[in-house]
């Protein structure tokens, strides 16, 4: 008699392909590096300056200039960014605290991304306006896109890693062997 079975459904994924490991590495290290990088910036007058006028011009942000100078202000960006980075970088040894990074990652490149439609100057009105960009503010601005969304990957990954390989009910306790099959 012929007997037909089904391997266990962790045999059934297919095995992640060395260049989407090489990229999922260089996603979370390079959002690092790019994040640490811009929020030592903040730390120098030339920075400070450059976000004066988006930060100004924000309904959510604007109020801080009427608490901290606008140097002040930069200094305290730049330090919560350093600490995201830090926190995204640390995702090997614990994942649930780079999650916390990931998510201060996400709220920060969501609020540059809301300059897009605060900011005067964004869209080209010779160009005929909007979707032309300027280049300044408007695709400096755009990039944070990507950004956000490379932050909210890390983020989802390191959620995964704190809920484990083996995230089905009993799994935790032991009561299901690894790679069996549910009923």
């Amino acid at each position: 008699m012929l007997r037909i079975t089904q391997p266990p459904a962790a045999a059934t994924q297919t095995a992640e392909h060395p260049i989407a490991a090489v990229g999922r590495h260089l996603v979370r290290y390079t959002l690092v590096l790019v994040i640490a990088w811009i929020g030592a910036l903040k730390y120098g007058n030339y920075e400070a300056s450059a976000i004066q006028p988006l930060v100004a011009h924000s309904p959510i942000l604007s109020w801080v200039y009427h608490i901290l100078s606008v140097r002040a202000f930069a200094a305290v960006a730049g330090t919560v960014e350093i600490t995201a980075a830090l926190l995204i970088a640390i995702r090997p040894l614990s994942p649930r605290v780079s999650a916390v990074g990931s998510a201060m990652g996400v709220l920060l490149f969501l609020s540059t991304v809301s300059f897009l439609f605060t900011t005067p100057g964004v869209a080209v009105a010779s160009a005929g306006g909007f979707p032309v960009l300027s280049v300044l503010p408007g695709q400096f601005l755009i990039k944070d896109v990507v950004l956000v969304s490379a932050a909210l990957w890390t983020l989802g990954d390191s959620l995964g890693a704190v809920r484990g390989p083996s995230a089905r009910p009993g799994a935790a306790r032991g009561k299901i062997p690894a790679g069996s099959r549910q009923p």
